[in-house]
């Protein structure tokens, strides 16, 4: 196939309405969008707060979240 040939093809498959893809079946990739997103902010905690929150397992930046919440009268 020629340069021109498929110029010639992708022209002709751009304007047939019949060939565009159908977006609304097209799948999405990743996580919905949240409501309340969350603000990524840089901190610096002593090592021991870090190592006790982890300690717990996976969550322990929402258990973190959670506990400055609570001591900011938040929640």
């Amino acid at each position: 196939m020629t340069p021109e040939e498929d110029a010639a093809i992708t022209a002709a498959a751009r304007t047939d309405p019949d060939a565009q893809p159908n977006r609304a079946l097209a799948r999405r990739i990743g996580r919905p969008r949240s409501a309340n997103p969350k603000q990524s902010v840089m901190l610096r905690l002593d090592p021991d707060i870090v190592e006790r929150f982890k300690a717990d397992g996976d969550g322990w930046q929402t258990r973190m979240n959670d506990a400055l919440r609570k001591a900011a009268g938040l929640k």
